[in-house]
């Protein structure tokens, strides 16, 4: 699996657990210290920007702003020595207009920002047309989608981690419904039943299951995946299957042929 971050030489990684990968190799940062929280702030905020006494706030809550701001300047400049080596000697986080951003232009990159771009390159090409590139990118995005966001404190880390989830798991159905249509029903299966990992109660996907596992000639397969699904309906929200997973249950049951 292709790193996150390998073709930028500093990307900062939320996708699933924090990381810093420098020069296409991953980098040990404390868990939990103040380096991992100012890059994950930075990382966050739009354009990658911060206003100062945001950052201090956010970063050290406890301390008064003289104590904060020195230990801010000791954190940008250990940041440089830590990955400027890769940036051509440029500091990762540099300070304009009153505000810390990370230095976009020197080659930091964030994961999410590969990751929406490569969204955004699978839709336009699913849209033109274009599907054996729509799903290379679509599969890169997969790749890179280590899990959900790391950083979770503040309403809009909360909206974002929510906002790359839906991505993530509409993306793993355009995948799956492609390999269908291409009767790759391996594939079809595999990225269905990663996206009921995630979503177990996605009925569109346990019925993509089901087909796949009647084109393999498993029926009794794809019955069990129907009570899966009517099991975790049942346990979630005290509902029944829709009426289209219903009806492909009759399907397989009396004409699996046409399926």
């Amino acid at each position: 699996m292709k790193i996150a971050g390998a073709s930028s030489p500093v990307t900062i990684c939320l996708l699933g657990r924090f990381r810093v990968v420098k020069a296409g190799a991953p980098v040990t940062v404390r868990p939990g210290g103040k380096t991992e929280a100012l890059l994950c702030h930075l990382a966050l905020q739009e354009h990658y920007r911060a206003p100062r006494e945001w950052l201090l706030e956010a970063v050290w809550p406890e301390s008064d702003t003289s104590h904060a701001t020195q230990a801010l300047n000791s954190l940008v400049h250990a940041t440089r020595k830590s990955f400027g080596d890769a940036l051509a000697g440029a500091a990762p986080v540099v300070y304009t207009d009153g505000g810390y951003q990370l230095n976009t232009e020197a080659g930091v990159a964030v994961d999410i920002g590969e990751f929406d771009t490569l969204v955004d390159r699978a839709e336009r090409g699913f849209r033109h047309g274009d599907v054996p590139a729509a799903v290379q990118c679509a599969l890169h995005a997969i790749s890179m989608y280590q899990g959900d966001l790391c950083a979770v404190d503040g309403v809009r880390a909360l909206v974002e981690r929510e906002r790359l989830r839906a991505v993530y798991l509409s993306l793993l159905g355009q995948v799956a419904d492609h390999y269908f249509r291409e009767k790759d029903y391996s594939n079809a299966l595999r990225y269905s039943l990663l996206l009921l990992r995630h979503d177990p109660c996605r009925e569109d996907a346990h019925r993509l299951v089901m087909r796949c596992y009647v084109r393999f000639g498993q029926r009794a397969q794809a019955f069990r995946q129907y009570r899966t699904c009517e099991r975790m309906l049942e346990s979630e929200f005290d509902a029944r299957p829709e009426p289209l997973t219903e009806a492909l249950y009759d399907q397989v049951r009396t004409a699996p042929g046409t399926i």
